[in-house]
């Protein structure tokens, strides 16, 4: 057997002196090929012949599908050929039933198309039962509604494409969902009714994006009173969630701007970012009592303010938490905040009684048998000399 391998292998190994390249093999097979049998041309003269052709087309379908029935394009189209030969009713029964054998695979596209049918047909109510259950069967997907309403709509009945609307916003679609039916409204130039659907449209998406929205549609028609208090509201609840901080501020500005109202524009955005900085302090110093920097941010931005029970509310707040330990170590930045409440009474609140009751209170709490600071004792001298 080594001995027929070794008699088979090739000797000569140099270059052939012609040599076949793929073109030249591919360029001979098509030579070589015969021509495509291709059935003659038929001319139907009659009626028999006529139904003989229908009856072969149809066989040929049916055919496909007992052998790819699950394929829907096949479906489709038996459908549309049937539909070409002007019998819709076979039409119908295919669609129907290519609609059951995709029943698992929920595609839309093919009630796109069974419908497309009923409406070049002008079998307008078998349109609308077909858009019926289809918004039924896929009542997020979008296209269908629009698609729904525009027919009703260019069929000139507005009552019949806004109870469609209705039944959309029932299913809370997205924003764009919403602003569709506002459009659709102000087209019709119903504005009562355009202002009644953003009410709800902020209630279903209550971002602030929604919010300017609605707001600028309030300026444009003349409510500024209450546009000023959309804006107000949003303002207090921006400590909740400042993601889209930036865009309220520059609209509120803008809205306050065309008012003639800068100096107001101002006072509110102020205020609102006093108010987030507010809640985030109040939310790390819930976290962590003890954490004394966070204390006296707090208390800066209070001063900030200048509010004087807001301000010794906090240092209140802020000296019952003591340190976890009687070290000296841990009392440093604890005492701290003792000091600036004393001299915060002294010399901005000018309230010296408060003053004298800070300091005593502070000495109360330092343990003396372990430790003791001079600073406060020194502090506490000097006032009263003063």
């Amino acid at each position: 057997m080594a001995s027929g391998y070794l008699a088979r292998r090739v000797k000569n190994k140099t270059p052939a002196p012609i040599q076949i390249t793929a073109e030249q093999i591919l360029r001979e097979a098509r030579e070589r090929q015969e021509a495509e049998i291709r059935p003659p041309n038929q001319e139907i003269t009659d009626q028999t012949e006529v139904a003989d052709y229908l009856l072969g087309k149809r066989k040929e379908f049916e055919s496909l599908i007992s052998r790819v029935g699950w394929n829907k394009s096949v479906w489709v189209k038996y459908a549309e050929w049937e539909e070409s030969q002007k019998d819709l009713k076979r039409a119908r029964s295919i669609w129907e039933h290519a609609l059951v054998v995709d029943a698992l695979n929920r595609d839309h596209t093919i009630w796109l198309k069974y419908v497309h049918m009923e409406m070049k047909n002008k079998f307008v109510n078998h349109a609308r039962n077909l858009w019926d259950r289809a918004v039924i069967h896929f009542p997020r997907v979008d296209q269908l509604w629009y698609k729904y309403i525009h027919m009703e709509e260019m069929l000139g009945n507005v009552a019949g494409a806004r109870g469609i609307f209705e039944r959309w916003m029932g299913w809370m679609p997205d924003q764009q969902g919403w602003l569709s039916y506002i459009k659709f409204e102000l087209r019709y130039n119903e504005i009562e009714r355009a202002g009644e659907i953003f009410q709800r449209f902020v209630q279903c998406h209550p971002k602030v994006s929604a919010w300017i929205r609605f707001a600028k549609f309030e300026m444009k028609n003349g409510e500024i009173g209450r546009v000023r208090n959309y804006y107000e509201s949003l303002m207090d609840k921006l400590a909740d969630d400042d993601e889209e901080a930036e865009q309220l501020f520059v609209a509120f500005a803008e809205f306050e701007d065309k008012c003639r109202e800068t100096d107001r524009a101002r006072e509110g955005i102020e205020d609102a970012i006093v108010g987030k900085r507010r809640f985030q302090y109040e939310d790390q110093v819930r976290k962590n009592p003890r954490n004394y920097d966070t204390w006296f941010d707090y208390i800066r931005l209070e001063e900030s303010i200048g509010n004087k029970e807001r301000i010794r509310e906090v240092y209140e707040r802020a000296i019952a938490n003591f340190p976890p330990a009687e070290e000296k170590w841990y009392w440093h930045r604890y005492i701290y905040l003792w000091i600036n409440y004393a001299l915060y009474e002294e010399l901005d609140a000018q309230d010296m009684k408060r003053t004298r009751h800070v300091y005593k209170e502070c000495l109360k709490t330092i343990p003396h048998h372990k430790f003791s600071f001079a600073k406060i004792w020194s502090l506490a001298a000097q006032f009263e000399i003063r």
